[in-house]
């Protein structure tokens, strides 16, 4: 895809999103992603030289191969879900082949998957794409449903079957968060142990997150401060939703409630409403880019996911982020179009006329 191209999916936004200039945090403090990026930020760190190897094998596979960039398919949905919501608009990939096939040859540097799903083909495919098992999930058999991360196999496991790495879900903020937060913590300290990376999916979970008509779920604040309890535990890499709002604390602290605590320069300096620099306050909560931000790539709309995607791709590249992990825009539609969408992601991150702001 072309840079005009992606002028063109920008619409009317991409005077705005290819223009900014960040006047908050400054790109200069920033751990931008590039060629060596294992060796600038993780050769200093206890990560072990398995892991850098693993690191490496994530950075080095795909279309972004050598970039410092990553695009990741993550088909959880399945479970995450439930498989016939997710795959009844394309049967297919209810085979988990047909997934990894899409990762292949949409050029990912990895996809990332059940442990059922894994196993299943570890043997015909964990040497042609870095494999990233998913090890918890959330279940929606239980009535009434109810939002809880639970081990779904060992890391060890993971480890056998051939993975580069492991990915875990906590719910920040939820009731389950300190038993999630302590179960992640000890798998990801293990999976480092045994060589493998470690993504975490840094979703915030409370319905009290929602007030007044706005969803704070997607706050920038409460997010940011996600992320940074994730990199607490040593993910190498955090996946978080795209921000859509600010305030999450103010919002909650409101008519006399108590919660957390805020410093107003979160909203006054170190954000504004655009949206370049309130994912860029995610980074910051990344230690600053040193554990990569990658953004998710929300659920498929049809005619606009295109566009939808290389806008995220555009706003998570010049917030200084490391890349996108988009799944359902790309596997709820047939193959060909799948790929054509994930090559699309990729370009942006291969542009070079697309800066960091």
């Amino acid at each position: 895809m072309s840079y005009n191209k992606i002028v063109e999916l920008l619409g009317d936004k991409a005077d705005s999103l290819l223009n900014h200039s960040c006047k908050t945090i400054s790109k200069d403090v920033l751990h931008i992603p590039n060629p060596n990026f294992v060796d600038q930020v993780f050769l200093q760190s206890n990560r072990n030289p398995q892991v850098l190897r693993s690191l490496g094998a994530l950075f080095n596979s795909g279309r972004l191969a050598g970039t410092g960039y990553t695009s990741i398919l993550p088909v959880d949905q399945g479970i995450e879900h439930s498989a016939g919501a997710s795959f009844a608009k394309n049967p297919i990939y209810f085979d988990p082949e047909n997934i990894i096939k899409l990762a292949i040859e949409g050029g990912c540097n990895a996809v990332a998957t059940t442990f059922g799903g894994l196993a299943m083909m570890s043997r015909k495919y964990a040497h042609k794409i870095p494999f990233v098992v998913k090890i918890n999930h959330n279940e929606l058999l239980t009535y009434p449903n109810k939002a809880d991360q639970i081990m779904y196999g060992s890391v060890e496991e993971a480890w056998n079957l051939g993975a580069t790495a492991v990915g875990a879900t906590i719910y920040f903020g939820s009731d389950n968060a300190s038993r999630q937060i302590q179960e992640v913590a000890a798998a990801f300290e293990r999976a480092h142990e045994l060589g493998m990376a470690t993504i975490l999916w840094c979703y915030t979970r409370n319905d009290a997150f929602k007030r007044d008509g706005k969803d704070y779920h997607v706050s920038a604040d409460l997010t940011g401060q996600a992320n940074h309890l994730g990199v607490t535990i040593q993910a190498d890499i955090i996946k978080q939703k795209l921000p859509e709002n600010n305030g999450g604390y103010k919002a909650l602290n409101s008519g006399g409630s108590s919660y957390g605590k805020l410093d107003e320069r979160i909203y006054t300096e170190l954000t504004s409403e655009h949206p370049i620099d309130l994912c860029r306050y995610q980074v910051a909560n990344c230690y600053m880019g040193r554990a990569g931000l990658i953004n998710s790539g929300g659920d498929s709309k049809g005619s606009t996911d295109m566009a939808d995607a290389v806008r995220t791709a555009v706003i998570n590249k010049r917030a200084g982020g490391m890349g996108l992990i988009s799944g359902r825009k790309a596997f709820q539609r047939p193959i060909k179009e799948g790929v054509e969408l994930l090559n699309a992601i990729q370009d942006v991150y291969l542009a070079k006329e697309v800066t960091i702001a």
